[in-house]
């Protein structure tokens, strides 16, 4: 079997027209010669209305798929429009393809980038608040068929399920005992330590039980519960009433006549009124347990003398201030879970995105309302 022909190539100016002849092996194993000749190749064609190019096959060995596309963009680089490009001689059967890429290409790159202009950025603006917008009516109009459910369980009281309701507190507040004092216990071991830690050096380690008590019971025990609660059963929420949607099981409660806010979004978001108050009391407890213990272990603080400290700092409100948000953050994390179940549609992954923002927007909501409640405090002096 003879020596394979060393890949050669010549381009040949035909006035508006051009005819490049190809020879040798141009096989992907002849690559690195093919990219060096085309590189020598003459600068652009002189400038014509449509320039055109014709590549002759016939004597072109085992063309590969990989020279073949190196020619192309080559010659794409040159000026040649990928339309006026032409082949003749036997071509391999994929140049079709090839051709449609770097068309593809062509038009990609031959696209202006220019920066958006003032219309196009207020027309964006403007686009975001209507769905904003379009967001917060909904909301709204989610929330009041809750409190008109609500308004009329006083005049029937089988609105609220009471079977339902209990099963959801169990699911929400008693399975999440363990998480919430685990994690109580540990941040707050974490403060007392740190506090520790700068307090020391100016003899002051008395002053991290006032740390402790004051940052757990104000902020630190409602807000990481609420946080913790928000991941697990506000998105328990957006999927559990998502799934439904998907099965058409909420069409079918409005098909029977009952309605699906009674049935399945309130005892939902009473469940989590009445339980996150109670998970707050057991993660403040857990709270102040582990900065107990650390001021035992780390400062040498007996028990007595930290409860004598903790009763000294606290003042008639720092208890009541954490407490007073638990409710408020169990109505944003329950709305919010179970408004966005309800506008799951068409696919699973609606669902799964959904349940995403259920759980970021409660946490985002939680923090809100936990700033909002801290600039009001201190303007009421509570």
């Amino acid at each position: 079997m003879g020596a394979m022909r060393i890949a050669s190539l010549s381009l040949q100016e035909q006035g508006a027209h051009w005819l490049m002849q190809l020879r040798g092996n141009w096989s992907l194993s002849a690559a690195p010669q093919i990219q060096a000749q085309l590189e020598h190749l003459p600068g652009p064609p002189p400038a014509a209305a449509r320039a055109s190019v014709t590549c002759d096959w016939s004597d072109a060995d085992s063309p590969g798929i990989g020279s073949a596309w190196m020619l192309l963009t080559r010659l794409i680089d040159l000026g040649f429009a990928p339309p006026e490009i032409k082949h003749v001689g036997a071509p391999p059967h994929y140049l079709e393809l090839l051709q449609k890429l770097g068309l593809e290409r062509h038009a990609a790159r031959a696209q202006p980038s220019s920066a958006p202009t003032l219309e196009e950025v207020v027309g964006g603006l403007g686009f975001w608040a209507v769905v904003q917008g379009r967001h917060a009516h909904g909301v709204v109009d989610f929330f009041g068929r809750i409190l008109m459910v609500l308004a009329q369980a006083f005049s029937r009281p089988a609105a609220l399920r009471s079977s339902s309701l209990v099963r959801h507190m169990y699911e929400t507040g008693i399975t999440a005992i363990p998480i919430v004092s685990l994690i109580a216990f540990l941040i707050s071991v974490i403060v007392a330590y740190l506090g520790a830690q700068q307090l020391s050096r100016f003899g002051a380690d008395i002053f991290v039980v006032d740390l402790v008590t004051i940052s757990v019971l104000r902020e630190m025990g409602v807000l990481l519960t609420a946080i913790i609660v928000a991941g697990r059963s506000g998105s328990a929420f957006a999927a559990e009433i998502g799934v439904m949607q998907l099965n058409e099981e909420t069409d079918a409660l409005r098909a029977m006549g009952i309605n699906p806010i009674e049935v399945l979004v309130l005892p939902r978001v009473l469940a989590l009124v009445l339980v996150l108050p109670g998970l707050t009391i057991i993660a403040d407890a857990m709270g102040l347990a582990g900065g107990c213990l650390l001021s035992l272990v780390n400062l040498h603080i007996p028990l007595p003398q930290f409860i004598s400290r903790m009763q000294e700092s606290l003042a008639p409100t720092t208890f009541w201030s954490g407490l007073i948000k638990a409710p408020v953050f169990a109505l944003v994390i329950a709305t919010v879970g179970t408004y966005r179940g309800m506008e799951v549609r068409d696919s699973a992954r609606e669902l799964g995105r959904l349940t995403t923002v259920a759980v970021v927007q409660s946490i985002f909501f939680v923090i809100l309302a936990d700033a909002l409640f801290a600039i009001l405090f201190v303007q009421i002096d509570f």
